[in-house]
């Protein structure tokens, strides 16, 4: 068993090592920066608790060599949940804070020789993971409904069915431990479920697409009046989208969704998240729909037949519920607020 642990191992740290490798020339991606630089980090920690997490390791070793180890290992877990979100959130942007975060959560692992207190080392080490593995689901499951990009939702499911059942067993296996440490068994099923886990995940960022991850992202042009789909059914709900979305103003609907957009151009989500991503260019439901409620409220604030109408008013017959979510999406969109947009487009006329 301990040969095969120490291959599995071996394999594991070499699909980390490689995975960094390719991601690296992408540091500086335009739309993927972000994720590439998640991404390392997590690999690299992980490399780490592969080595620190061995049997030989866990049993032979004193604490306070495996201390450090320990506290990148738990960093792991804030790594995880930053990287959900820089996957699966379109815009997603690291912080000083996130940095914090992780080096506060490392830095507490790393102290483990120290604590005395029943509740530090039990709880708090097992209560972490479980927070960050919660948090990354809800990074993944949130925008499930509203994402248009269907490799990119094949891999939610795995990173919700894997990720997650990885590091919740993962803590399980140590709940129930004597000593916290894993058994020559557990420690074998750890490191082959965080190879299978990674080697889906490194297949499905790293696998060239037509439009696959590294592509670039097209120019801030009008996107094309009706999908390049040859499917005459695919042509028939661009057209019902384009003017239910155009002349009948479908986007001001409040709480407009996928759903119920398909149920009213009576056809099913997969076909007309594919006419909007495919055929539009969108990547997102939400930034659709906003997009075009952006649009007119512009024009709306750009006319001097409706400047005496209050921003308000402007906001609830786009579609917004209510005033905050506006000035937000617009100042997003236009880098100023509703009011100084009407002050500089009526003043420019």
């Amino acid at each position: 068993m301990g040969l095969i642990d120490a291959g599995l191992r071996g394999a594991l740290i070499a699909l980390l090592a490689l995975v960094i490798v390719a991601l690296r020339p992408h540091w500086r991606h335009v739309r993927h920066a972000e994720l590439v630089r998640v991404g390392i980090a997590l690999c690299a920690s992980l490399i780490v608790q592969t080595l620190s997490a061995s049997p030989w390791v866990e049993h032979e070793l004193r604490c306070q060599p495996q201390a450090p180890g320990i506290g990148i290992s738990l960093g792991s877990a804030v790594l995880f949940w930053l990287f959900a979100r820089a996957v699966f959130e379109d815009g997603f942007k690291l912080r000083a804070w996130h940095g914090a975060l992780w080096a506060a959560v490392a830095l507490f692992g790393a102290t483990v020789c120290q604590w005395h207190a029943w509740w530090q080392g039990w709880v708090l080490m097992r209560a972490i993971p479980i927070v960050f593995a919660l948090l990354g689901l809800a990074a993944v499951v949130g925008p499930w409904r509203v994402d248009l990009i269907e490799p990119r939702r094949r891999l939610r499911g795995i990173v919700v069915g894997g990720g997650a059942t990885y590091a919740l067993v993962l803590v399980g296996l140590r709940i129930f431990s004597a000593d916290g440490s894993l058994s020559d068994g557990a420690a074998l099923g750890d490191v082959a479920m965080l190879l299978a886990l990674t080697a889906l995940i490194a297949g499905r960022l790293l696998a060239p697409r037509a439009h696959g991850l590294w592509s670039k992202p097209a120019a801030p042009l009008a996107p094309p009046p009706a999908p390049p789909s040859e499917d005459p059914q695919d042509q028939v709900v661009a057209a019902a989208l384009a003017r239910l979305m155009g002349e009948g103003r479908g986007y001001a609907q409040e709480g407009l969704s996928l759903a119920g957009l398909a149920e009213q151009l009576g056809t099913p989500e997969y076909r007309l998240r594919r006419v909007i991503n495919q055929g539009l260019g969108h990547r997102n439901f939400n930034a659709y729909v906003n997009g075009l409620r952006l649009a007119e409220a512009k024009r709306r604030l750009a006319d001097p037949a409706e400047r005496q109408l209050p921003v308000l008013s402007i906001a609830l017959d786009v579609g917004f519920g209510s005033i905050g979510p506006f000035n937000r999406a617009f100042k997003a969109d236009t880098g100023l607020t509703p009011t100084e947009f009407r002050h500089k487009s009526l003043a420019d006329s």
